[in-house]
């Protein structure tokens, strides 16, 4: 069955595999999976792949957390001091959080671009065309 680019994204959002929907992907809290436990493809591209995963899980911080505090902190909704404090807190906690969801959006966005890379479409889920 070939995967569809709507296939990766509703399994990238539910954190995923995106070749099979496999939903263990995580051993524990913070440890991806070499590999996926049901199809098998590779999940660790190599040294670096997920440097992505790190610049959204900093733009979700940034844009998600972050600067609606910043709002309601300018238009006064917010005290000046509680919103330092909560932004200092806010910002150690929320990639922490996201950060199953920063690694799985990652895949999904790589896949989105590299479809035929996935092994359900005939590739060899390495992404050769990038490396």
């Amino acid at each position: 069955m070939n995967v569809t680019r709507t296939h990766i994204v509703v399994r990238g959002l539910g954190n995923r595999c995106p070749n099979c929907g496999g939903d263990r992907l995580f051993e524990g809290r913070f440890r991806l999976r070499a590999a996926c436990p049901d199809c098998g493809m590779t999940l660790e591209q190599g040294e670096g792949f997920f440097l992505g995963s790190m610049a959204i899980n900093y733009g979700a911080t940034v844009l998600g957390f972050l600067t609606p505090l910043l709002i309601l902190v300018g238009l006064g909704w917010i005290p000046v001091n509680f919103g330092i404090a909560l932004g200092l807190v806010g910002a150690l906690l929320f990639p922490v959080f996201f950060y199953r969801s920063s690694r799985s959006w990652w895949l999904m966005f790589y896949f989105l671009a590299l479809p035929q890379e996935l092994p359900a479409n005939g590739g060899s889920g390495r992404g050769q065309d990038l490396l």
